[in-house]
Order: C-alpha cells, then structure tokens, then sequence
C-alpha cells in the first residue's frame, strides 16, 4: 500500500485531549477503510503566518500511514467537513522517515540548548 504523511490544523479552542482525539477519530476512519496509521505526533498549538477563519493559532497534528487512496480519500472528506479541521495536507511519500519528525526534533534541540547555557 502507498505510504502518506498528513498535516492538520484544528481550531485554537479546542482542548488538547479534544484536538487529541480527532487524531484517534482521523485513525479509526482510516482503519476502517482498510489502512493504519503508523505513527502520529501532536505538535501543540502554533502561531500560524496568517490568519484562517479568523483563527491565529491551531493545534496541529501529524500522522504517518500506510493505507489504499480510497481510505485517504475518505479521511480527508470528512476532515473537510469537520467543523474542528481548518486546513489539510497530505503528502505521498516513498518511504517513512524513521524517527521523530522535524518538528518535534527542534522542540528537543532548544532543550538542549538550555540547558547549555
């Protein structure tokens, strides 16, 4: 099956276990189409560069998967019409990177570099 990694932005309101579990809710719509999620991070919430329905910050997400583009289809229709999802982006890609993401690799770099100093 093809592997894709899939970048979503919900609402600034929300909790943190509520924006946790559209990760799980995103998962089991893939799982039920016949792929799985890999692995996922929460990334927390960010300022983003401009604004999206009025919204400055979101809580973002990321997922890695391995499943047909039927279920990935699927998936993003409905986070489309969640109301909680402001913006998608799904990526094919050949091969997962093992690891943390990069995202989550500068969170532990300024960690390290505090403790630096």
């Amino acid at each position: 099956m093809p592997l894709y990694e899939h970048v979503f932005i919900s609402r600034q309101d929300l909790s943190n276990t509520q924006a946790e579990g559209l990760i799980e809710h995103f998962s089991t719509v893939l799982a039920d189409n016949g792929g799985k999620v890999i692995e996922h991070e929460y990334w927390g919430v960010k300022t983003m560069a401009y604004k999206i329905n009025k919204n400055r910050k979101g809580h973002y997400a990321f997922l890695r998967t391995d499943a047909p583009s039927e279920a990935v289809q699927e998936m993003e229709r409905l986070m489309r019409l969640h109301d909680d999802v402001m913006r998608v982006l799904t990526i094919k890609v050949d091969e997962h990177v093992e690891g943390p993401s990069v995202q989550m690799q500068k969170r532990d770099e300024r960690s390290e570099r505090r403790e630096r100093r």
